[in-house]
């Protein structure tokens, strides 16, 4: 007893809040590589507006009618000025305006995004639209994607620390236990009592102790996530909202402190066990 329960409470809620983190980033990467999957943007650099108009209307037409594109949709002016207000002030995108906004076309092929297809549709584009610029969205949120996956693995590793953070700390209170009871097991052996019928007393007392200390940290954790969901959502971005945690994630997270449980009666049979045999 003691500070075992404060202990795995403190571990659970740091593995529920990495757990739930790892889980967020992973829908985050899923739902974000779908929206993409097959995505090209089609960028239309001239400063005259009037020709910047007549190439965007061409560079439409010319996907519109290709059998390997799904869908075509030029992205209004007003739009990217809105999105560019921020940093270049009202005045930006207007005609007196010394930087010109390009033309913006959105367009999703049938099928994946290959070098070959790019190099082609690039070829068709600039014969005759020779302002344009093909890109695929995937490549330019590929270092997006790696910082995504590189935190997805911190994140598991966390958890695996944490879980054997837990279970040295366990090691440590039923070793405790063993010395502090050293007299009174000796008497139980006197008595007859097996080994086995010893290690259950202690794996009993911890098991109490950790599923006391991981309700305790699964609601501390719980709190934690929802004040941070609360905090990214009013972000407003609708890549943050893929994150958003499903049911099979929440499951997945309360079962945490079950997880606890059972690595701590666990780790106290072997402790005890082990050190019953050494005589201790």
């Amino acid at each position: 007893a003691g500070p075992m329960p404060w202990v795995i409470a403190i571990m659970v809620a740091l593995t529920v809040m990495a757990a739930a983190a790892g889980l967020a980033l992973s829908n985050l990467a899923s739902n974000a590589s779908a929206a993409i999957s097959g995505g090209i943007t089609v960028q239309i650099v001239e400063a005259a507006p009037a020709e910047r108009d007549r190439q965007a209307e061409v560079a439409v037409a010319l996907l519109s009618n290709r059998d390997d594109v799904a869908d075509v949709h030029r992205v209004p002016d007003a739009e990217l000025e809105s999105l560019i207000e921020p940093w270049l002030g009202e005045a930006a995108g207007t005609a007196d305006e010394a930087i010109p906004i390009p033309a913006l076309i959105d367009a999703r092929l049938r099928g994946p995004v290959t070098p070959q297809r790019l190099e082609d549709l690039r070829a068709v584009l600039t014969a005759s639209v020779p302002s344009a610029k093909v890109d695929a969205q995937s490549s330019w949120l590929g270092p997006v994607f790696h910082a995504i996956h590189s935190l997805q693995w911190l994140a598991i590793g966390l958890v695996v620390l944490l879980a054997a953070t837990s279970a040295a700390a366990v090691w440590l209170a039923a070793r405790s236990a063993l010395g502090s009871n050293r007299d009174t097991i000796e008497i139980v052996h006197l008595l007859g009592g097996t080994d086995g019928q010893i290690a259950r007393i202690f794996q009993r007392s911890i098991a109490i102790d950790a599923l006391v200390g991981g309700i305790a940290g699964l609601l501390l954790g719980l709190i934690a996530v929802f004040l941070l969901g609360r905090q990214f959502g009013a972000l407003g971005s609708g890549m943050v909202a893929g994150g958003a945690l499903g049911i099979v994630d929440w499951v997945a997270i309360a079962a945490v402190p079950l997880a606890g449980v059972l690595i701590a009666m666990f780790t106290a049979s072997l402790t005890v066990l082990g050190a019953l045999r050494r005589k201790l």
